[in-house]
C-alpha cells in the first residue's frame, strides 16, 4: 500500500517520545474493503452489504543504537485503536516486542493452509475452528530472531490476555508461554519449500479458586504445517492439536489446501479442514472455494464456503453454506 503522507517528526509519537529526542518517520496507510454476503437460511445475514476501513500507523528512529518501531492499527471507521505493537531491534540479538494484537508466537503459524483469498470460513457468520494459540497476541511479551536459516518467534503472557491501557488487568488467568520455528526449503535444497512446527502452555485458573490453589487445569498446543509451491501451484497441509486436562476437552484439526495462479492477477483456490472437538461425537467438515483478481490497489476477492457438522452437532441447522465477495482499495 501507499503512504498518504510521511512526516519527520522531532520525537516519535506516544511511548517513543518520553525516550528519545532523536528524528523520526511516521507513515500512514490504509484500505477499504466493501463486502457482499450471502447465506443459507439457517444462518444471520441481515444487510448483505458492509464496510471495513483499515488505517496504520507506523514510526521507526533511533534510540541509543537500537532501532524502535511503534505500530498501530485502526479499523472500522476509527471505532477504536484494534492492534498497536512496541519493538526494539537489537540486531543480531533480534528483536523484542510488547504486542497487543498484531499476532506473536504460534498465533503468527495457526493456519498457514494455501487460500486464494481469506480463512475457509469466510461467508459465514461464525465459525468453530480449532486453532492454537496459548499466548495469544494481546498484553504479550513477543522475541524473533534467525537462526541459520530457521525463524524462532516466541510469545509469553503473564496472567490473562485480556487487553489494558496501564496497570494490571483485572481478568481471570494464570501465564502462558508458545514458540514457533519456521523455515524454507534453502536448508535442504528445495525451492519453494516452507514449512513450520509450534507448540505452546497456557495455565488456566480462576479468581475464585486462587485462594486455595484450585487449578482448573493445563492447556498444550501443538502444530506443524507444510506448504510446497511448484510453479503456479502451491499445495499445503496443517495439522493441530489441543489437549486440555479433561480428556473430553482435547481437540483435533487438520486442513489441506491447493491454489492455482492463472495469471499474474488470477488466483483460485480449494481448502478443507476436519476439526474433532473432544467432547462431540462427530466432526466439523469444512470446505472453501476462493478466487482473488487484482489490478493495481483494487482487488476482487472471494469464496464459498460449506461447513457440516457445525461445533460437532449433527442437526440440519448446523449444516451451512454461504459466499462472500470483497471489494478492496488499497491508498
Amino acid at each position: 500500500m501507499n503512504n498518504l503522507k510521511k512526516v519527520g517528526l522531532t520525537a516519535l509519537a506516544g511511548s517513543l517520545a518520553i525516550a528519545s529526542a532523536n528524528a523520526a518517520e511516521m507513515s500512514v496507510s490504509g484500505a477499504t474493503v466493501l463486502t457482499y454476503t450471502s447465506e443459507d437460511g439457517t444462518e444471520v445475514t441481515g444487510n448483505p452489504l458492509g464496510m471495513k476501513t483499515n488505517l496504520a500507523f507506523s514510526a521507526s528512529g533511533d534510540v541509543n543504537g537500537y532501532t524502535v518501531s511503534y505500530l498501530q492499527v485502526s479499523k472500522d471507521q476509527f471505532a477504536g485503536m484494534s492492534s498497536a505493537r512496541l519493538s526494539v531491534d537489537m540486531g543480531d540479538m533480534g528483536t523484542i516486542a510488547f504486542d497487543q494484537g498484531s499476532g506473536s508466537g504460534l498465533a503468527t503459524i495457526d493456519d498457514k493452509t494455501p487460500t486464494a483469498a481469506e480463512e475457509i470460513w469466510d461467508g459465514l457468520d461464525t465459525t468453530t475452528s480449532g486453532r492454537v494459540g496459548t499466548a495469544g497476541s494481546t498484553g504479550v511479551i513477543n522475541y524473533v530472531n534467525t537462526f541459520s536459516g530457521v525463524s524462532l518467534n516466541a510469545a509469553m503472557r503473564s496472567g490473562s490476555g485480556t487487553a489494558n491501557a496501564d496497570g494490571a488487568s483485572s481478568a481471570d488467568g494464570e501465564g502462558a508461554w508458545d514458540v514457533a520455528l519456521t523455515t524454507d526449503g534453502s536448508m535442504l535444497g528445495m525451492d519453494g519449500l516452507s514449512l513450520g512446527v509450534g507448540y505452546g502452555e497456557a495455565d488456566v485458573q480462576l479468581a475464585a479458586n486462587q485462594a486455595n490453589g484450585g487449578d482448573e487445569g493445563n492447556t498444550t498446543d501443538v502444530t506443524a504445517f507444510i506448504n510446497y509451491a511448484m510453479g503456479p501451484v502451491t499445495v499445503g497441509y496443517q495439522e493441530s492439536e489441543i489437549d486440555a486436562t479433561a480428556a473430553t476437552a482435547d481437540d483435533e484439526f487438520d486442513a489441506l489446501g491447493i491454489t492455482y495462479q492463472i495469471t499474474d492477477s488470477l488466483t483460485v483456490g480449494y481448502t478443507e479442514s476436519n476439526y474433532n472437538a473432544g467432547d462431540k461425537t462427530a466432526d466439523q467438515e469444512s470446505s472453501n472455494m476462493s478466487f482473488s483478481y487484482t489490478a493495481g490497489g483494487i482487488t476482487l476477492a472471494g469464496g464459498f464456503a460449506e461447513e457440516k457438522n457445525r461445533g460437532g452437532e449433527t442437526t440440519a441447522q448446523n449444516d451451512v453454506k454461504g459466499y462472500e465477495l470483497d471489494l478492496s482499495f488499497a491508498f
